[in-house]
């Protein structure tokens, strides 16, 4: 490593990677060339899409996903976005959902059927209350990051020029996720692809949430992942060492940033989210293999049991494990 390997990166600005993506905080080894992706969903697609990046952040469902269509590619066990899955999938007052089970005959909103956020909390509904997924329509108005997936029958688009949105308002949805809803917020979920505020109507299929959650991760150890980051094969053949070199680097920015949070300061849209996360799991964002295995798991198992997965993964297939130096 006589002189610094130039890698082209997109990974978005959050307070626990701020630090890295400033300079403050070096990847031993690599000299970064940081690509802005507003909103860096987009470059998710790209990266699946065109291979685009050398690291790229990526929702961990899409990673699976693409990895088992030959996209060549591993993880990191660094997870960029944590957050529980009993908030946030709301319900028409007029619907007649009042438990888990009455979503069966229903139609359901959700933007893909691929994206994690559904496959989370799907897995909550089939595993802890027993709904069957199979007995419920759901409706999608967004394309598959793999477009290579098959999607079962009873996933079916939105008709063209209709939004979910329009469609939760006419009452032609009985209920819908509210995407990445409440995101820096320390309050329930209001925001999302339905608006910017949700009618006052809507209403929560699990409205003491918070509770819920709480003992759902007590019991279960499950702390959910989101997004994860993504390092070329082909650039792990060559430079091995790059993986122990970012996680460091990652590591020690995430390190920074819970500093400033036990010091009470205001870094980002999201402190008062994972404030209220510490305050449950601990680290409210774990990095590594071992402290996150529980979640892995359960995502590669709520994905094969929702037919996302074709093929048994293992932990160890699908990530890197980097010791921090």
């Amino acid at each position: 490593m006589s002189s610094a390997l130039s890698l082209k990166i997109a990974i978005a600005t959050y307070g626990h990677t701020a630090a890295f993506k400033n300079g403050s905080i070096a990847a031993e080894g690599i000299r970064t060339d940081f690509v802005e992706v507003t909103p860096i969903i987009a470059a998710f697609r790209r990266m699946v899409r065109d291979l685009e990046f050398d690291i790229c952040e990526m929702a961990s469902a899409t990673y699976m996903f693409a990895r088992e269509a030959g996209l060549p590619v591993r993880a990191l066990p660094v997870f960029t976005f944590r957050r529980f899955h009993h908030s946030g999938f709301v319900c028409r007052p007029d619907s007649g959902i009042r438990t888990p089970k009455d979503l069966e005959g229903k139609r359901v909103g959700v933007r893909a059927w691929s994206v994690t956020t559904g496959i989370w909390t799907r897995g909550i509904l089939q595993n802890e209350h027993g709904v069957d997924l199979s007995k419920i329509t759901w409706v999608v108005d967004d394309e598959e990051h793999v477009k290579s997936l098959q999607l079962p029958p009873n996933v079916i688009k939105a008709p063209e020029g209709r939004s979910l949105p329009d469609l939760m308002a006419a009452g032609e949805l009985h209920a819908a996720f509210t995407a990445n809803a409440g995101l820096g917020r320390a309050g329930p979920p209001k925001a999302g692809w339905l608006s910017s505020k949700l009618p006052d109507s809507y209403v929560e299929l699990f409205p003491d949430a918070a509770s819920v959650e709480a003992d759902w991760f007590r019991s279960t150890g499950i702390y959910p992942v989101h997004s994860l980051v993504v390092i070329k094969e082909s650039l792990l053949a060559q430079h091995a060492w790059i993986a122990n070199s970012l996680f460091d680097a990652l590591l020690g920015a995430k390190e920074h940033y819970l500093r400033q949070l036990q010091a009470g300061e205001n870094v980002s849209d999201m402190d008062a989210h994972y404030r209220k996360m510490a305050a449950l799991v601990g680290d409210p964002l774990p990095y590594g293999v071992a402290s996150n295995r529980p979640a892995i798991e359960a995502l590669i198992r709520y994905s094969r049991q929702q037919g996302l997965l074709r093929k048994p993964a293992s932990v160890e297939e699908l990530f890197l494990d980097p010791e921090p130096s």
